[in-house]
């Protein structure tokens, strides 16, 4: 029996993971946590089996690393891996036994179960009850979490709640209750750690799952897509140089320029929702229909420069607002380089990308402003 192969005497020993050789005829691989290195044959030139590398499960963060260990560089999905290096990888990568693909061995990792082998008996419990939404008393969709009180919706539920609560003649500016506790909410976000709680649900109990219609209803009406700031709290350390104008409620702190006064044709009311930049953390309405960005198409951060430029405010005169250079298109940015950040600073993708990039005969500045233009154009989908 091969190590790493399930006996029957211990369940610790069974393999989570096995390397597939693409050349037929040669045996696979099984990968334990008991035995984590991978010793196999390297050369199609020797039948010596040698350890080369060390693949384990991380079940901190639920991928799988794999370490050269072997005496020269590895390929791992077409990037070069250095002696001693690590690399998260995922199922169904190419690894090469060597520094290149001739003469060497090539296999296709394929994880068998993504569990940690060690903890495969733990069960979490958890109270379905705890994770509907108080509006409709279904499993979250698309949650999202309002402040200060951290209750949780669905992204629909709440978007239409603040929709007709924002148009109510006689409410409160900026005073939108939690539909759950009546308190005042002063902000609203997507919450990515509790939508894996509700798929992880839903996956358990499939008949909590909602129909097709009900979901496209509710992803119809969602109109959260990053932090949005629905009031501001009593006291704040951020007031606008700008006074309030006499048909205004004393004592209301002003969010920003245009409450209170009107600039550019335009001026806040009562129900005016506002966003937060991410730059220099004052506010801006909320105005997605008049064709001047307000987020950034990559990220969906909102960011205020544009927004002000385009309302004739200068960032010299008004402290706490972005200047233009802060948000500007991609064509106006010299791109020299790919940034190490692109690739999770792995140098050797980062390499491989910009000789990819340099064989077509485009400058950077050329292949970036052609993907954002696919993007924007919906050629190309947005990550998740």
């Amino acid at each position: 029996m091969e190590a790493g192969q399930c006996s029957g005497a211990k369940e610790e020993h069974c393999p989570w993971a096995k390397l597939v050789p693409l050349i037929p005829g040669y045996q696979e691989v099984q990968i334990s946590s008991e035995n984590p290195v991978v010793c196999s044959q390297t050369a199609l030139s020797s039948v010596e089996k040698l350890p080369w590398c060390e693949i384990n499960w991380d079940s901190g963060r639920g991928l799988a690393t794999i370490t050269n260990t072997s005496l020269a560089a590895i390929l791992v999905d077409g990037a070069i891996l250095e002696v001693s290096e690590e690399l998260d990888i995922e199922s169904g990568i190419e690894i090469v036994s060597g520094p290149k693909l001739e003469g060497y061995l090539s296999y296709t990792f394929q994880v068998i179960f993504t569990e940690d082998p060690d903890s495969r008996n733990l069960k979490i419990s958890l109270d379905v009850e705890l994770a509907k939404c108080s509006i409709c008393l279904n499993i979250w969709h698309d949650v999202v979490t309002v402040s200060p009180c951290f209750h949780n919706f669905c992204n629909g539920c709440f978007s239409e709640w603040l929709r007709r609560g924002s148009c109510r003649p006689r409410m409160i500016p900026n005073h939108i209750a939690c539909p759950q506790c009546r308190a005042v909410v002063h902000s609203v976000g997507r919450n990515h750690f509790l939508h894996n709680i509700e798929e992880a649900i839903l996956q358990t109990f499939s008949s909590l799952k909602r129909p097709a219609e009900e979901v496209q209803l509710l992803d119809s009406h969602a109109s959260i897509k990053s932090n949005l700031v629905v009031g501001s709290e009593k006291k704040t350390s951020r007031k606008r140089p700008l006074s309030l104008s006499e048909d205004d409620i004393n004592g209301i702190d002003v969010p920003c320029p245009q409450c209170g006064t009107e600039l550019a044709g335009f001026r806040c009311n009562r129900n005016t929702l506002h966003l937060q930049c991410h730059g220099c953390g004052g506010m801006m309405p909320s105005r997605p229909d008049i064709g001047i960005p307000q987020r950034c198409l990559g990220c969906d951060r909102a960011f205020c420069g544009a927004y002000w430029v385009a309302q004739g405010l200068d960032a010299s005169e008004f402290g706490i607002i972005c200047p233009h250079e802060t948000f500007k298109p991609v064509v106006d940015h010299s791109i020299l380089r790919i940034p190490d950040s692109a690739h999770n600073n792995n140098r050797y993708e980062r390499d491989v990308t910009e000789k990819c990039i340099q064989h077509t005969g485009k400058t950077f500045q050329a292949v970036i402003s052609e993907w954002i233009m696919k993007f924007v154009n919906k050629e190309i989908a947005a990550p998740t």
